[in-house]
């Protein structure tokens, strides 16, 4: 099998979005690695359009967040579990914290002890790291509080790195862990102080291994209430997030339990649909969220085998789903569909190369960027019928984690430092 990368699973729920150029989640303001407006560059290199480069003290696979004028990126410092803040104008580090020690990536490749991306409310940042500590901060740096998520409510039996990253829901901090060779919870802790709200088991029989989810869940508001849909063990649920109870749950997607089955590339949000990766990037659904029980015989809306995804989770944006296909002989695929009907308005290829794509894309206005293992980043100009431009630039190192927008800046992590590009 081959190693999964954990910053890749998307985060997707309520933010903080009082800034203009906060990007305080994995998945951008809308939580889905879209925007409508940004003027980022199209073209942009070491030499060209590089506002600014920061050394990072270890390899991580988080990807970095914006929040009042600051950027914050999870990382290993001397040994242990790391924050770092830098000023986004002008690339100063502002401060730096850590925790205990760190515990290593088992993917040593493409994941590392630092793979979940941090959050912001606009009052506090979370950070959330393999060897199960999780820590509030201020935005100045300060401890508010911190505790070990596995130590104090269940154990890590994930066979790869820990890759979820939290979400958000009004004044509570959710963490989901789905995992085969353990038990498997949603845990709600209150985010002033970091006690817990509730607890709720989330197990389904699986296949070996196919119980492992490496995904975030979203947040979706439906009347007076918000809604946790979480992707995992080869179903999609909700759950209330005020008490964690589940709501509703939906199979379908591996019948014969078929092992292996694990997800990385989180499910994306449209309106009532959540649009799902599955069967190791091998077919793509679409299901209708809602309902009481087991609605496996009706939510869903469509399913088929495509150049799907298995680590890099797609984008999703006027209710189309942008999807790069991240390896096998397709790779490098661009399909656009309609989320409802799954319905191809187009499909492009990006250049040929036997890399993989572990990066999540995003879309700004109508240009579509791809990060490729290697450090090729391609930015797609899209049009009505697919691609119109497409440039390609090298940062240098590898790249694993997704890029970030905050106004017209382009944010990279790669292998040993983070890149700020600008148009001007």
């Amino acid at each position: 099998m081959k190693m999964f990368l954990g910053t890749l699973f998307i985060f997707v729920g309520s933010i903080f979005s009082g800034h203009a150029e906060n990007w305080s989640t994995w998945r951008g303001p809308h939580g889905n690695g879209g925007i409508a407006k940004g003027d980022t560059p199209v073209e942009f290199s070491l030499t060209k359009n590089m506002k600014w480069k920061a050394s990072l003290p270890g390899r991580g696979c988080s990807s970095p967040i914006v929040a009042e004028g600051k950027v914050f990126v999870t990382a290993p410092i001397d040994g242990k579990d790391g924050v770092i803040a830098y000023d986004l104008e002008k690339g100063e580090e502002l401060w730096r914290a850590t925790y205990g020690e760190l515990t290593p990536g088992r993917g040593q490749r493409v994941g590392s002890s630092a793979n979940s991306s941090p959050i912001c409310d606009g009052e506090r940042i979370y950070v959330y790291f393999k060897s199960g500590q999780l820590a509030a901060l201020n935005l100045k740096g300060e401890k508010i509080w911190d505790l070990n998520v596995f130590q104090k409510y269940g154990e890590n039996k994930l066979w790869w790195d820990n890759g979820t990253s939290p979400v958000l829901s009004g004044e509570n901090l959710i963490i989901a862990m789905m995992q085969t060779d353990a038990p498997s919870y949603l845990v709600a802790l209150n985010t002033k102080t970091g006690e817990k709200v509730w607890k709720v088991a989330r197990k389904f029989e699986t296949g070996r291994e196919s119980g492992d989810a490496y995904t975030t869940p979203h947040i979706v508001k439906r009347g007076d209430k918000e809604i946790l849909i979480c992707f995992g063990a080869d179903h999609v649920t909700g759950h209330d997030t005020a008490t964690g109870q589940q709501l509703w749950s939906c199979g379908g997607m591996n019948p014969k339990k078929l092992k292996a089955w694990r997800v990385i590339a989180s499910s994306v949000m449209v309106d009532d649909v959540v649009v799902v990766p599955f069967a190791r990037g091998k077919q793509v659904g679409a299901i209708r969220i809602g309902g009481k029980g087991d609605v496996t015989d009706t939510n869903w809306l469509w399913r088929k085998k495509m150049a799907g995804t298995d680590s890099s989770t797609p984008v999703a944006r006027d209710g189309k789903i942008y999807l790069l296909c991240d390896r096998g002989k397709s790779r490098g695929t661009v399909t656009c569909f309609e989320a409802e009907s799954g319905n191809i308005h187009w499909k492009e290829r990006l250049p040929k190369s036997a890399q993989t794509y572990y990066s999540s894309p995003v879309l700004v206005e109508n240009k579509l960027y791809c990060a490729r293992e290697d450090g090729v980043v391609f930015c797609a100009v899209i049009g009505e019928k697919g691609f119109e431009r497409v440039t390609e630039r090298a940062v240098g190192e590898s790249v694993i984690a997704s890029p970030a927008v905050a106004g017209d800046v382009l944010l990279l992590r790669g292998g040993a430092h983070l890149f700020c590009f600008a148009k001007n």
